[in-house]
């Protein structure tokens, strides 16, 4: 049975997520694990990243765990497996964060995590609740969605993509000013928001996403 692994290193609404993708993983034939194992990552056809907390938090926690960050760094880069990185999964995805300090992501996205500074006072951080998504590229994640449905967030800070790397860009959205809500390179996927959140429209992307390779 093809199987999705959401990767347990400490920080994430892990089991949030791994039940969400278990309400569309039967139906594909897929079994849904969460693991902190090597073993399983190299084993798994699909690799979900969540993260909840601080980047640094994060980076930390998983810089901790050499042989588990070794495997999904393996998975994504040389196996070429469709990855999924949510929340602050995503941010890792880039070269370098700015929260509790500076902190080296995993390079993946020429981008930097940076702090949301809305335009507007009237707009509060963290940015938590719904807001819609602006999407700008043609991609099978986004099969059976309309321009400007609205998902979950909640984060203080976001990806700020160098000129190099826009075209990865996928999908925007807006508080107080536009950051990337949604990133693709290859098979790497990154969502700022919480795809397991957000009802309807976050179980397609999740279904979507293991429809992927």
């Amino acid at each position: 049975m093809t199987k999705v692994v959401c990767v347990d290193y400490g920080y994430g609404n892990i089991h949030s997520m791994a039940k969400a993708c278990q309400l569309v993983a039967k139906k594909l034939g897929f079994q849904v694990a969460v693991s902190k194992n090597a073993t399983d990552i190299e084993a798994a056809s699909h690799v979900i990243l969540p993260g909840v907390g601080a980047f640094a938090d994060c980076m930390n926690g998983l810089n901790a765990l050499p042989e588990l960050k070794s495997a999904i760094i393996d998975a994504a880069t040389q196996d070429k497996k469709p990855f999924l990185g949510v929340c602050v999964g995503m941010q890792m995805m880039a070269k370098q964060g700015f929260e509790h300090g500076v902190c080296d992501g995993l390079g993946w996205i020429d981008a930097q995590v940076v702090k949301l500074e809305p335009e507007n006072a009237s707009y509060k951080i963290p940015h938590m609740g719904w807001n819609n998504l602006s999407v700008k590229a043609n991609h099978a994640i986004f099969d059976s969605l309309s321009d400007q449905d609205d998902v979950y967030f909640v984060h203080s800070y976001c990806m700020k993509v160098a000129d190099a790397d826009t075209q990865y860009i996928a999908a925007m959205s807006n508080h107080g000013g536009e950051f990337p809500a949604v990133v693709i390179k290859d098979n790497l996927i990154g969502m700022q928001f919480h795809p397991e959140k957000s009802q309807k429209v976050g179980l397609t992307l999740l279904e979507n996403f293991l429809r992927l390779g």
